[in-house]
């Protein structure tokens, strides 16, 4: 009982060395030292407190520590769900305000681990991850637009937030800005970015956005800035999650909000997973992934975090620094409570232009100009599905983004389905075998069809064709509707279609069909 336990709580712990502990340690507070600065900053992009940062760095991932499967994966949130938590707050009307936290955030965050929950309850784990990579690179490039554009007033100093309303509105904010622009300001940001620039080239190991943040907080300190209109964050003083009841003032206006919000973290999370796994670690299941992912944004919701997914820089910091097990996510748990309470005040002295530098360089890092020419150089097609979406996400808001995302999907995933694979041989002039590469469905019954009567066309002296169905692994009504029209429509070339290897399986459906019989009984079924 201890042992199952164990594995259902913990199965990152499963045949823990001692050794390992002080690998964890030091990962726990690399990763903490880049994902704290970096989720409080990803908390000014949804127009929350900073507080609501801190928070997600420690519930969300104390939960994930508990139940995932990744070894090294650091969960709290990511620029992808930090905006579109803030598109999801404004669309549903609801106003955020830098002194407080909205009860509907609460609300957003618990409908997000319902939503997954109930994803893994009907076990669509591997479902969800079928989004395709070039919506989700034109997802993000968007995502990286808008909300860079929405930091450019913070960098000349304006204290103004408007990536949740779209690009155009952050485009209008960031000119009406200009005239305003402080240079006290524009320096710090240029420096900000300028270091967080350099340490990426030539120290990539390094905590840059910790280091940036604490040479923020410096020269405000010995009063570099003083009187120069500068801008700081308020001081936090003693924060800690706190449990909070959700409100139902606007759930059914979060729910579009909620939906996209669930796949995206589901989705990004994987990919993280995936993306730092070890060879020789076990893969990663992902109706556990998922099951790990709806508790962090269950519970974590209850205490006032964004919705939680896995983060890729802070898990690849993690990595890098030697993490064997979630202990070290334990680690960075605790650091975070650590700075909620005993460092609030030092909040009080970071500036916001440098707060902005953060969220402006990692945008950046979505707008993946080199994955986009890659998809030009191998598939147009994906190109164009990525910069379309890029398009809507731009001109039309993300959660449009997000929707025409999963139709583009959709769209290729029925094109893949419908195409026709067989394979043919010519066993003598007056008999071709025609063999199904894949299984039939709904989707590609009827473009199989007529690939084999093309296939018979081509060849004009055909009186058998031999259909080999080994590959069937299931069939249904449209699946045999089309075995019996193909038949029908043979007979009326004067070519008499025959069945082979059809699993047994298979055959005991299809026995039940007066047309199958017909053909067992006229010995056209070959075993």
């Amino acid at each position: 009982m201890r042992g199952l336990t164990m594995a259902a709580l913990f199965p990152t712990l499963a045949g823990y060395q001692r050794s390992w502990l002080g690998r964890d340690l030091l990962a726990g507070f690399s990763a903490g030292a880049v994902v704290i600065p970096q989720a409080m900053a990803y908390a000014t992009v949804a127009d929350l407190p900073v507080q609501v940062g801190l928070y997600t760095c420690i519930v969300p991932m104390f939960v994930y520590a508990l139940l995932g499967g990744s070894h090294a994966m650091s969960v709290s949130t990511t620029s992808t769900i930090a905006t579109l938590t803030a598109t999801t707050l404004v669309s549903a009307g609801v106003t955020s305000h830098s002194d407080n936290i909205p009860r509907d955030l609460v609300t957003l965050s618990m409908l997000v681990g319902v939503i997954l929950l109930i994803a893994r309850l009907l076990r669509l784990g591997s479902v969800v991850e079928v989004i395709s990579r070039p919506t989700l690179i034109g997802l993000q490039a968007a995502v990286g637009v808008t909300v860079a554009t929405g930091q450019l007033p913070k960098l000349l100093g304006e204290d103004t937030e408007e990536s949740g309303h779209g690009f155009i509105r952050s485009l209008a904010a960031a000119i009406e800005a200009v005239p305003q622009a402080n240079l006290a300001t524009i320096l710090l940001s240029a420096g900000s970015l300028a270091a967080l620039f350099l340490f990426k080239r030539f120290i990539p190991a390094a905590p840059a956005p910790l280091i940036v943040a604490a040479g923020g907080i410096i020269l405000v300190a010995v009063g570099v800035f003083s009187g120069l209109g500068v801008t700081v964050l308020k001081p936090l003083g003693q924060v800690v999650p706190t449990l909070t009841l959700p409100t139902f003032d606007h759930v059914l206006q979060l729910l579009p909000g909620a939906f996209a919000i669930a796949v995206l973290a589901f989705v990004e999370t994987s990919a993280v997973g995936r993306s730092i796994r070890e060879p020789g670690e076990r893969p990663l299941d992902s109706n556990r992934e998922l099951l790990a992912t709806a508790g962090a944004s269950l519970l974590g919701g209850l205490f006032q975090s964004l919705p939680a997914a896995g983060g890729f820089s802070q898990s690849a910091v993690n990595k890098n620094a030697g993490a064997r097990s979630q202990v070290s996510a334990i680690v960075t748990v605790a650091l975070a409570l650590l700075v909620g309470l005993f460092l609030g005040s030092l909040i009080g002295l970071l500036p916001q232009a440098t707060l902005a530098s953060l969220v402006f360089f990692a945008m950046l890092g979505l707008i993946d100009v080199r994955t986009l020419a890659h998809l030009w150089h191998v598939s147009r097609r994906d190109f164009w599905v990525a910069m379309v979406t890029l398009a809507i996400g731009l001109a039309f808001g993300l959660l449009s983004a997000v929707a025409a995302g999963v139709v583009f999907t959709l769209l290729l995933l029925l094109t893949e389905l419908s195409k026709p694979r067989v394979a043919s041989s010519t066993d003598s002039e007056a008999q071709v075998t025609i063999t199904l590469l894949e299984p039939l469905y709904t989707a590609n019954v009827r473009a199989t069809e007529q690939a084999i009567l093309d296939e018979v066309d081509a060849r004009p002296g055909v009186r058998i064709v031999i259909l080999d169905l080994e590959v069937l692994q299931e069939i249904s009504i449209a699946v045999l509707d089309g075995f019996e029209d193909l038949d029908h429509e043979l007979s009326g070339r004067g070519v008499e279609l025959r069945l082979r290897s059809m699993p047994r399986h298979v055959v005991r459906v299809a026995a039940r069909t007066e047309w199958y019989a017909r053909l067992a009984r006229a010995g056209r079924v070959i075993p």
